[in-house]
């Protein structure tokens, strides 16, 4: 038995006008990717043939011409591998493409007309992803992440690899369905490290132990894409239809009547509040431009709040490469803030040090360490600041660009509290434009 391994993976918001280009991506092949997978293939007599994966830090919309080169090497690559038994396809789910409405389904719809309707396509994706009924109807193996902050990455990878395998090695074959559930919140409202998505999402392995049902899933979706697919969803493998089908439902209706209790996972004020709020060792999220919620993470709002504050700082970070090239040449001054197009404050910093790591200036301006990256990224683990040489225990008041912390982060035992402010990811839902998402969804439009 023969499967190809391969997937896009990214999440935009549409409120970000920084469209992402080819170089935003980064490709995994070979071996590496087959590790991706986190199954042993070869133990279960199943021959691999990985393509490739490209993953992005999450943004802006992915230009259209970058998808269609994307999806068309996928493609030619998925034909020299042919024939085929089955596709591991290792996704996301909230990409945006100008012009185009469904662009996984759109991607997988085409990865069946390769492959046959026999072969069997197997699906891993982020839990924030937009699952229309074209994916869960071409799909027969759906798994998604059941953690927000996400470490379950490895596992849920493996879980969609399992049931490929279970499948080819004789079981009856699975099918996906899909509930949607007029639903719209951030992450951040749907933490499962807190109630009442904790509970939901701990019942879902029973809910796979029933007869019938192969895996359960409940879909957050993303909502800072103005998206006609844009919603919630239960989303449920089986090969029982029926059963799956009362399983969806249930998670659905668990979800839809908890919509009301759908809070912030960590304190959170507005900036100005949060900045004085702050007496103490601390944790200061900037949730509106954070780079893994797609927001551009290059504006200074927070940075020139702390400053006006004159409180000591480690802040990481922002991009800014007009400001790092400046820097490589020996400027003492720099101007910094929506270089990217994020908009906000431009403040002017006197440069007192600066040195380079990974592709950052780590400068100092009064009282405040500032990172200052080449490129978007974000510094959530405690791996990102020893490569650059930085101590998080020398630095007690540290501002990331982020909305709910990390699994790191938020262990260091500091008061956190997220900020409330303008980006391409505001916590302000009402403020949204909203103008293409299904009517009515919660809390958009009442229910």
């Amino acid at each position: 038995m023969r499967i190809a391994i391969g997937g896009l993976h990214t999440e935009c918001s549409t409120y970000n006008p920084l469209l992402q280009e080819r170089s935003d991506f980064r490709r995994l092949e070979g071996e590496a990717l087959i590790a991706k997978a986190n199954f042993d293939f070869a133990a279960a007599g199943i021959q691999t043939l990985p393509l490739f994966h490209e993953a992005s830090v999450p943004g802006g919309p992915v230009r259209s011409e970058v998808f269609e080169a994307q999806c068309a090497e996928l493609l030619d690559r998925l034909r020299a591998a042919a024939p085929l038994d089955g596709v591991l396809l290792l996704m996301h789910g909230a990409m945006f493409v100008p012009g185009i409405d469904d662009p996984e389904g759109d991607f997988i719809t085409s990865v069946r007309e390769v492959v046959g309707p026999d072969c069997l396509i197997a699906g891993s994706f982020d839990l924030h992803g937009q699952i229309t009924a074209r994916i869960a109807e071409t799909l027969d193996i759906f798994a998604a992440f059941r953690t927000a902050p996400h470490v379950d990455v490895a596992e849920t990878n493996a879980r969609a690899a399992a049931m490929l395998a279970r499948a080819l090695k004789g079981a009856a074959r699975p099918c996906v369905v899909r509930v949607p559930v007029p639903v719209l919140v951030s992450g951040e409202m749907s933490s499962t490290f807190v109630s009442p998505c904790d509970r939901l999402y701990a019942a879902l392995p029973e809910v796979d132990a029933r007869p019938g049902i192969w895996d359960a899933n409940l879909m957050i979706g993303y909502v800072w894409a103005d998206s006609p697919r844009a919603t919630a969803a239960a989303v449920v493998t089986c090969e029982d239809a029926q059963a799956g089908q009362a399983a969806a439902l249930e998670i659905a209706k668990g979800y839809f009547d908890s919509r009301t209790d759908l809070l912030f996972d960590m304190e959170a004020l507005p900036l100005v509040d949060a900045v004085a709020a702050l007496d103490g060792p601390a944790v200061l999220a900037d949730s509106g431009d954070n780079p893994t919620g797609g927001g551009v993470g290059d504006r200074a709002d927070v940075l020139q709040a702390v400053l006006a504050a004159d409180r000591p700082a480690l802040f990481a970070g922002i991009a800014a490469p007009r400001a790092y090239e400046a820097l490589q040449r020996g400027a003492t001054e720099i101007e910094l803030g929506g270089e990217l197009g994020g908009g906000g404050p431009r403040l002017t910093l006197s440069i007192e040090s600066c040195r380079f790591a990974e592709g950052c200036a780590i400068v100092t301006t009064g009282p405040a360490t500032v990172v200052i990256s080449h490129r978007r990224r974000p510094f959530h683990w405690f791996a990102d600041f020893a490569a650059l040489g930085l101590s998080l225990d020398d630095h007690p008041f540290l501002v990331v660009k982020s909305g709910y912390l990390s699994a790191d982060i938020r262990t260091l035992p500091r008061r956190q509290i997220m900020a409330l402010t303008d980006g391409a990811v505001s916590q302000d839902l009402a403020r949204l434009e909203n103008l293409h998402r299904p009517r009515p969804s919660h809390p958009f439009q009442a229910l």
